[in-house]
């Protein structure tokens, strides 16, 4: 009886979805995209100052972003000086960047200086923004470990200085940096501080595996750029995610201006 009974429930409540018609198109009018300026600019110690300035496109625009041929990118330094950066579009071969303005002088500066960035266009765009150098914190050590499947994982150390707030990006490179990274990710020392940390890896490695592993020592505004960056790229696809911005760290535009502190080291495995 409660199985007839159930049956004439869901015998209506079936005609009644085929019946009805699931699909219906929708219109969305997307806003208008002005075009912004993407600016992407690394102070390294010992090397050229070099940057990159494209041009943002729409969603369903060529995804490559377009150069800006006319803009002027000026860095000025803690003393005043002024430097301008060439047009000259090149990719690093020893890491695979591309850049389009390049310095003819090489930076050396000091800890705790702040860099002004300085990036104007044609159409009267203007971007700018600033970075303090910060100081290297040194690698202690590189150890690994196999398990009974000969696989190893990797341990880094470094000492977290509790006198300030720290932020770390930690990266692995199979054989090159030109590649793509074995290992990418940030950390602050809110958990940490003033402790001796270590940063470890799933067993994943092979006697014979040539590691370069890099620790970055950042400001807070590459680290919140970084991390909004890795938000937006697992809510992307994701219905069940909340769209994430990028956190810029400049001014008129879109984009980061920070400096490249870091220590690395290259090791082979072994047993």
């Amino acid at each position: 009886m409660m199985r007839k009974l159930l049956l004439y429930l869901l015998i209506p409540l079936t005609v009644l979805l085929t019946a009805c018609d699931l699909e219906k198109d929708i219109d969305v009018e997307l806003p208008n995209h002005e075009p912004q300026l993407v600016v992407e600019c690394y102070l390294e110690q010992g090397k050229h100052i070099r940057a990159s300035v494209l041009e943002s496109s729409g969603y369903f625009e060529d995804p490559a972003p377009p150069l800006v041929p006319d803009a002027e990118v000026y860095i000025t330094t803690p003393i005043g000086r002024r430097i301008q950066l060439k047009y000259n579009p090149v990719i690093v071969k020893s890491t695979g960047r591309f850049y389009t303005h390049t310095s003819t002088e090489i930076l050396y500066g000091k800890p705790g200086q702040t860099y002004h960035l300085e990036v104007v266009d044609g159409k009267g765009r203007k971007v700018t923004g600033f970075t303090k150098l910060q100081t290297q914190v040194p690698i202690e050590e590189v150890v690994w470990k196999f398990n009974d499947k000969e696989e190893a994982y990797l341990l880094t150390t470094f000492q977290d200085d509790a006198s300030t707030a720290n932020y770390y990006r930690y990266m692995t490179h199979i054989d090159s940096l030109s590649g793509g990274s074995d290992r990418d990710f940030v950390t602050s020392d809110n958990l940490t501080n003033g402790k001796r940390v270590s940063l470890g890896s799933s067993y994943k490695y092979e006697e014979g595996d040539t590691l370069i592993v890099t620790l970055y020592h950042i400001e807070k505004q590459y680290y919140d750029f970084l991390a909004s960056i890795s938000d937006a790229k697992n809510a992307n696809g994701n219905p069940f995610a909340q769209p994430s911005q990028i956190k810029s760290s400049v001014e008129g535009g879109f984009g980061i201006f920070t400096n490249l502190a870091y220590d690395r080291k290259t090791v082979i495995i072994t047993k």
